[in-house]
């Protein structure tokens, strides 16, 4: 749930969510390109050659349209910055642990208990890889994209 000072559970440090530019926000959670190196064996069967460790992180898309411009002055890719998700990833609440750290700079807790699942906000480290704006003048719409890749 958001909470009641906060328009979205979005969190970007150390630039900011400015109240009324992330309201509806859209955020994809997916593994890095390098996560899976798969490749058959001579038998035909798929094999994973990637370093299971090394390369088990994640890439983001955060996108949204709103009222106002995103605080994206003086961001430039390769800046790191921490993000709380508005994603959640889950697992098995029994025999199940977060992998990631929780996200917790929100009044609302970042967990939630469904059946014998447990759903969490994860919070991570990432570089921008890039960004863009888009604002469409009569309609007074501010679209905005911000792509990251986990540290």
């Amino acid at each position: 749930m958001i909470g009641v000072d906060n328009l979205t559970d979005l969190r970007l440090d150390p630039i900011g969510v400015p109240p009324y530019s992330a309201r509806n926000i859209n955020q994809t959670l997916e593994p890095i390109d390098g996560a899976a190196q798969l490749a058959r064996t001579v038998n035909g069967e798929l094999i994973d050659l990637s370093d299971g460790q090394t390369f088990r992180k994640y890439k983001s898309t955060i996108s949204c349209t709103d009222q106002q411009m995103p605080a994206l002055s003086g961001v430039w890719p390769g800046m790191t910055l921490t993000v709380d998700c508005v994603a959640e990833l889950s697992y098995l609440t029994g025999s199940g642990a977060p992998e990631r750290e929780i996200a917790g700079t929100t009044s609302d807790p970042a967990t939630r208990v469904e059946g014998s699942f447990t759903f969490y906000r994860p919070r991570l480290t990432m570089k921008v890889v890039g960004y863009s704006t888009n604002f469409t003048e009569w309609d007074a719409d501010i679209a905005w994209r911000l792509d990251l890749e986990e540290v």
